[in-house]
């Protein structure tokens, strides 16, 4: 039997940009994407700590070293500039090792850089 686990965690990033005439997605700094193990294409969930807003969406590449996450199209209307959000990565595992699963957890400061690890 498989279990759906959180993978990797952006904890506490913040919106730089909001682009409503863009398709739907959200971009986020390559560096960041590296950092929590995050590809482009991939499925995320988005929780807004400041609004308490949640929704789905995917990930586009954006600029290495930038600190920019930029919420597009549908997503900009779930947050605005400066809105503190996580990013969460999910992934399936046997059950058997659930017990043993470790997410990568990512912490940020003010503009966006890694500044160290959870768990």
């Amino acid at each position: 039997m498989q279990v759906e686990v959180l993978k990797s965690k952006l904890q506490q990033v913040f919106v730089t940009e909001s682009n409503v005439a863009y398709r739907g997605s959200i971009t986020i700094d390559e560096d960041l994407l590296d950092a929590a193990n995050l590809h482009e294409w991939e499925l995320v969930h988005i929780n807004n700590a400041t609004k308490g807003a949640r929704i789905i969406t995917y990930i586009l590449k954006g600029e290495r070293g930038t600190g920019n996450v930029c919420m597009n199209g549908g997503a900009s209307l779930h947050a605005d500039v400066g809105d503190k959000i996580h990013i969460l990565s999910f992934c399936h595992i046997d059950a058997k090792d659930a017990k043993n699963h470790k997410p990568l957890i990512i912490l940020t400061d003010e503009k966006n850089r890694v500044s160290g690890t959870k768990g």
